[in-house]
């Protein structure tokens, strides 16, 4: 699990429930069933009219990529391409087939198998091209669930506050029972606000960045395979691939104190 994702919902959770409380309110005040059900069903509902049930299929698959941290192999792949490009040069590539078909990156195991059955460069780029296009098209698909979510939850919660409104000016019989009705009413827009902004919106860009992430390690791997296809040297693949890291390779030292800059 990625201990981030949780422990910033938690966190965001805990500063508004911990702020309401410092301000003497009581937990009870919060729990509203009937806010819940109009919120959250109406949210539900009104996503559910939005997309088909082959998208809304996905919402697990959603929520996993959001939730699970994947490992970052990044420096293994470049490894294991600059070998290949070892291999290819002094062997040919039809020495990779066996690499190809063990390799446990698929995308990077069907491009070393396109390079191994003679496929032109351009085409190759195409294809794995197209295929990081699809992912990308999916983890979109994801984000929009929850960002459809994240606009929806809000206008319920306001939808909540006036019919609750409308209910407190149909009781106006009661004058000191305005001020607690009233209070209720407007816990349908703080459910509303805050699952928009603590839970649905901060899950879609969770979504984004994961998705970011993955597509340029695709692109490292497309940039591997094709360097392999071009027989380039192994020491240039690594310089090119190694681009894709975010280490901070070229930082500029700050000058020691007293260091005349002007000096040649």
């Amino acid at each position: 699990m990625d201990l981030t994702t949780i422990i910033g919902l938690l966190a965001g959770l805990f500063a508004l429930v911990g702020g309401f409380l410092w301000e003497g309110g009581k937990i009870g005040g919060l729990m509203q069933q009937t806010a819940a059900l109009i919120v959250f069903g109406g949210t539900i509902a009104a996503v559910m009219v939005s997309f088909p049930l082959v998208k809304l299929k996905t919402i697990p698959h959603a929520l996993r990529f959001a939730f699970v941290r994947q490992d970052d192999h990044t420096e293994q792949l470049i490894e294991d391409l600059v070998g290949m490009a070892t291999t290819a040069r002094r062997n040919g590539v039809l020495q990779l087939e066996r690499t190809a078909s063990e390799h446990p990156n698929l995308f990077l195991r069907e491009g070393i198998q396109m390079v191994v059955d003679g496929t032109e460069g351009p085409l190759i780029a195409q294809i794995m091209e197209l295929e990081m296009d699809a992912v990308e098209h999916k983890h979109e698909g994801y984000a929009k669930i929850f960002e459809s979510a994240g606009g929806y939850a809000p206008t319920m919660g306001i939808i909540g506050t006036v019919m609750g409104l409308i209910h407190v000016l149909g009781s106006l019989q009661q004058p000191t029972e305005l001020g607690p009705a009233i209070a209720v009413a407007f816990t349908a827009t703080l459910y509303g606000v805050a699952s928009a902004n603590i839970i649905f919106l901060p899950i879609a860009s969770k979504i984004k960045s994961r998705s970011a992430d993955e597509i340029q390690n695709m692109e490292l791997l497309l940039q591997g395979v094709l360097a392999v296809q071009n027989g380039e040297h192994p020491n240039l693949v690594r310089k090119k691939l190694n681009s894709f890291t975010p280490v901070e390779r070229y930082h500029i030292p700050v000058a020691k104190e007293g260091f005349d800059e002007t000096a040649r």
